[in-house]
């Protein structure tokens, strides 16, 4: 295998946006440095007619304006069938062992696999960056997300917060697959992977620079409360704690910490992501 060798995997659904699904495929194939081998694109349930009609001139190989020349394989599944679904269907059609994660409204800056795959090829099993936030305005200069960089510091924080971001994150495949690959658990997928993959040794990291804009919706706060979150986050602590991944003195401290965030309003749970984050992981900019 030689330094590129890896595939884009990215889902898609009825609810994404076209012109931010064209903006973050573009990004994150002809628009970067390094260029990856092969795009996986799953379709879960039925999407836009405009993302269908240019899915399926690019799996002929047409659309090379937009993504280059690189193998297309667009999955579509028939019902929608949720996140975990739809990444663990599109993991199998992955060719290489290293995958990248994109999201269909995020953006990919052109350094970012330049940066990422040589050092999952030089031995890491998972590997994220720091991340800006942007409402609307791509040119917005928003708050950056930086995460712990140092395996060490990974281990310390993963039993209260991810200390990955879902869209930065690079991964070999077989590192996914030997802990079950994702579970479905509603906007929490992600952190169960993660956290699996750390208690079980693979080695990971983060890269310091921003590598990704991460679009903040609207509706993105809203999303992280309410009883279908708490319940959520119960069976996630509950996870954790049979798995051995928090202790019991963790599980309880959880609880209380992130199982209250979920049911305070959305406005001061805003409030709170922010001037913690800030505190925690947050630096302004602009």
């Amino acid at each position: 295998m030689t330094v590129g060798d890896f595939s884009v995997l990215l889902p898609v659904y009825a609810g994404d946006q076209p012109e931010f699904f064209f903006r973050a495929v573009s990004s994150a194939t002809r628009q970067q440095e390094l260029s990856p081998k092969q795009l996986v694109v799953v379709c879960d349930g039925p999407v836009d007619e405009s993302i269908s009609d240019f899915l399926h001139r690019a799996s002929r190989g047409e659309e090379t304006d937009v993504l280059g020349h690189i193998d297309v394989r667009v999955v579509r599944l028939k019902h929608n069938m949720g996140l975990a679904n739809a990444l663990n269907i599109g993991l199998a059609h992955c060719s290489h062992d290293i995958v990248a994660r994109v999201d269909a409204d995020d953006i990919s800056l052109p350094q970012r696999f330049a940066i990422q795959i040589p050092l999952v090829e030089g031995g890491l099993g998972l590997l994220g960056s720091a991340i800006q936030e942007f409402s609307d305005d791509e040119a917005e200069a928003g708050l950056v997300r930086s995460m712990p960089t140092s395996e060490e510091e990974i281990r310390r924080v993963i039993s209260y917060r991810s200390p990955f971001a879902h869209p930065s994150v690079v991964y070999r495949k077989s590192a996914v697959e030997a802990v079950g690959g994702y579970e479905h658990l509603q906007l929490m997928e992600d952190y169960l992977l993660f956290a699996r993959m750390v208690a079980a040794g693979v080695p990971c990291g983060n890269a310091p620079e921003v590598l990704v804009r991460y679009r903040v919706g609207s509706g993105a706060y809203k999303r992280r409360g309410g009883r279908h979150m708490l319940r959520s986050e119960m069976r996630l602590q509950k996870i954790f704690r049979n798995e051995g991944i928090v202790s019991n003195a963790q599980f309880a401290r959880n609880l209380a910490i992130r199982g209250g965030y979920r049911l305070i309003p959305t406005d001061l749970r805003q409030l709170l992501y922010r001037g913690v984050g800030k505190m925690r992981w947050f630096v302004s900019k602009g």
